[in-house]
């Protein structure tokens, strides 16, 4: 698929079939994430996959927003890894956004492998650490449910409406 075309079709899904997601494609989608660039390539990003039954049902216990998807990527960011430097005027720790721009990456690329993705930002983060073991000196970011839209999934009724760019873009006119 056409990269613009890729970005205006995905959507959210929030409706997953239990067809399991193949090993290849979670590599592809997991060296998606590697790929991404982060600030002075300090790549902070650290990546828990569930697939198990046991862990998927620890997910589900942790969120709300698991929408039975069959593999969760639980992104992590280790904030020691911030190359901040305040002596050439560093704006604080380029970690979350780092481990964001990996995360994009991914969904993008499970929307054109055929995947389904979702990025969750409600979930019990003590409880998610403590039940995952998520060890000291890692920070939990968000969460990307991954795999095959159920057969009544379909974007939300907002997903084409956008702003026009004339109200979110401005030039260095002012």
């Amino acid at each position: 698929m056409e990269f613009q075309e890729l970005i205006r079709q995905r959507y959210s899904v929030r409706s997953f079939s239990p067809r399991p997601v193949e090993d290849e494609k979670l590599q592809k989608i997991l060296e998606a994430g590697q790929a991404a660039p982060t600030a002075r390539n300090g790549q902070p990003q650290r990546v828990l996959v569930v697939k198990s039954p046991e862990a998927l049902e620890k997910i589900r216990q942790c969120t709300p927003c698991h929408y039975n998807a069959p593999v969760v990527l639980v992104m992590c960011r280790r904030p020691s890894d911030a190359p901040i430097d305040p002596e050439k005027g560093v704006n604080g720790d380029p970690t979350p956004l780092d481990a964001s721009i990996a995360l994009t990456h991914m969904m993008l690329c499970a929307a054109d492998l055929g995947l389904g993705s979702c990025w969750v930002g409600l979930y019990y983060k003590d409880k998610l650490r403590q039940m995952f073991h998520v060890p000291e000196g890692l920070e939990i970011v968000s969460l990307l449910p991954i795999g095959y839209p159920a057969e009544d999934a379909a974007p939300g009724p907002a997903h084409t409406q956008r702003l026009p760019l004339s109200e979110t873009v401005f030039f260095d006119t002012f």
